[in-house]
């Protein structure tokens, strides 16, 4: 990852409400407003979007940490914009701060943790943990 140049990254999402998105569809609550599930996902989407030039080949992140407020709800039809600025690269972390915005009502805002990791070597850790789950549930 270019460490030197990642801070100050700014990456945007942007998505439109639709009824299987929200907390009614997911069963996460009883109204039709948009799921908290996918607020986390938007903002994950602005920051792979501020970092995607940065990274090496076969690195990418996953999520560590994540902060977060939400101050209005948005239902059906609400096209949303969500905005991620990295502020921070230190021992393999990266933090963000994010918002997202209905217009210009703020929806939400999360500080989030990213952990950088090599693709293929993480990947193969995480098949490996479920190969031993599996095998002790047997």
């Amino acid at each position: 990852m270019q460490a030197e140049s990642v801070i100050g990254a700014v990456g945007i999402s942007q998505m439109v409400v639709r009824p299987g998105d929200t907390a009614l569809a997911h069963g996460s609550g009883d109204m039709p407003i948009l799921s908290t599930s996918f607020l986390i996902t938007l903002m994950e989407s602005a920051c792979n979007s501020a970092i995607a030039e940065f990274m090496d080949n076969g690195e990418s992140t996953y999520l560590s940490d994540i902060e977060m407020e939400v101050h209005e709800s948005v239902g059906i039809g609400s096209e949303i914009q969500g905005a991620a600025t990295c502020v921070s690269f230190e021992d393999g972390v990266l933090t963000f701060l994010c918002e997202i915005h209905d217009g210009p009502r703020l929806v939400a805002a999360s500080s989030m943790r990213r952990n950088l990791v090599e693709r293929v070597t993480f990947l193969a850790r995480t098949a490996a943990f479920t190969l031993m789950s599996q095998q002790e549930s047997e």
